[in-house]
């Protein structure tokens, strides 16, 4: 018997339909994604100058958080629940005043987010943060 040779055919894949599927997938994602902007805190860091009046009237609410995320107004601490209404107080005392918040880099988060809070519920805009050394 003979045997017969056949040439050997490279089996090739067609990778055709398969980019398109791949093209299909990918406008599928991009048009069914929703891009939604994050709210966030808008800080400015302050600029330096040399001549600098303060008007005493107008002295600043200072409040501090150290290290152990406690929190003091004018060199007095408050506690957290409480920090809305002595800023209310603040204000009342000081219409104009700004407030500087001068934070440890090692206190919690928590405790800005609600010294920040109070003072956006007080009606206090002008807001400055600052961190303390370590």
């Amino acid at each position: 018997m003979k045997r017969r040779r056949r040439t050997e055919e490279e089996a090739e894949i067609n990778i055709t339909p398969m980019l398109d599927i791949v093209f299909i997938m990918l406008i599928f994602f991009i048009v069914t994604t929703s891009f939604v902007k994050e709210k966030g805190l808008d800080i400015s860091r302050p600029q330096q100058s040399k001549d600098q009046k303060i008007d005493k009237d107008k002295l600043p609410i200072v409040v501090k958080i150290d290290s152990a995320s406690i929190i003091r107004i004018n060199n007095r601490i408050i506690e957290p629940n409480a920090v809305r209404a002595n800023l209310e107080r603040e204000h009342a005392a000081k219409p104009d005043s700004m407030m500087i918040l001068a934070m440890h880099p090692d206190s919690e988060a928590e405790a800005m987010v609600n010294v920040l809070d109070g003072a956006n519920v007080v009606g206090i805009w002008n807001v400055s943060v600052a961190t303390t050394q370590r």
